[in-house]
């Protein structure tokens, strides 16, 4: 006589990468998720960039000096890495995803479409890529202006920079629209879910 048995099956290492163009609102979504979320674990990047007010490093991203990044490209640290802008590097260590691993959690990213588009490649199935869609171009360029954290030249490269990462949405696993923050918020959240539901097999 046999029995049927449901068993839940452990996800394997899984990550969540939320992308968008520079401007698109993905950082507050993340935030909010890994507020809400207990079995998410934010993975710190490397970047070369100086810090922004209110930034620490080893919250925000880990600071470290073009020389220190390039020594780590040479050692093989990174999952991912990419010169965002001339001599402005960032990159994932390798170390930091494991250490996520290690405590049996998810690992999620806020990275730029580039970044985003090779952890997919890399992790495959394990990956659940979100792509954050502005309401338009000009909302996202007016965004980019309204911070007024850099310099014209600086901005410009940034606005550049925007407008070419939003022909990369159709590369991602899904695409949430950002016109209003708690709606988009809910669309990511429900995808997180669905990702991250236990799978379950029937045994005879």
């Amino acid at each position: 006589m046999s029995h049927n048995v449901t068993r839940v099956l452990i996800p394997p290492k899984k990550i969540v990468v939320i992308t968008a163009p520079s401007g698109a609102g993905k950082s507050s979504l993340v935030r909010k998720l890994l507020a809400q979320r207990h079995n998410l674990a934010f993975s710190i990047s490397c970047t070369t960039r100086e810090k922004r007010v209110g930034e620490e490093n080893g919250r925000e991203y880990y600071f470290i000096s073009p020389e220190d990044f390039k020594r780590k490209i040479a050692n093989n640290e990174f999952v991912e890495y990419e010169e965002v802008y001339p001599g402005k590097f960032y990159g994932t260590l390798k170390t930091e995803v494991e250490k996520i691993w290690a405590h049996r959690k998810v690992a999620v990213f806020d990275i730029d479409v580039k970044g985003a588009e090779a952890l997919k490649k890399q992790f495959g199935q394990d990956a659940l890529t979100i792509f954050i869609q502005p309401p338009s171009a000009e909302s996202l360029i007016n965004r980019l202006k309204n911070r007024a954290s850099e310099d014209d030249k600086s901005l410009k490269a940034r606005i550049k920079r925007s407008e070419e990462e939003l022909t990369y949405a159709s590369k991602f696993d899904k695409i949430v629209l950002n016109r209003d923050f708690d709606t988009a918020y809910m669309r990511v959240k429900n995808h997180v879910t669905a990702f991250l539901a236990p799978q379950t097999e029937h045994v005879h």
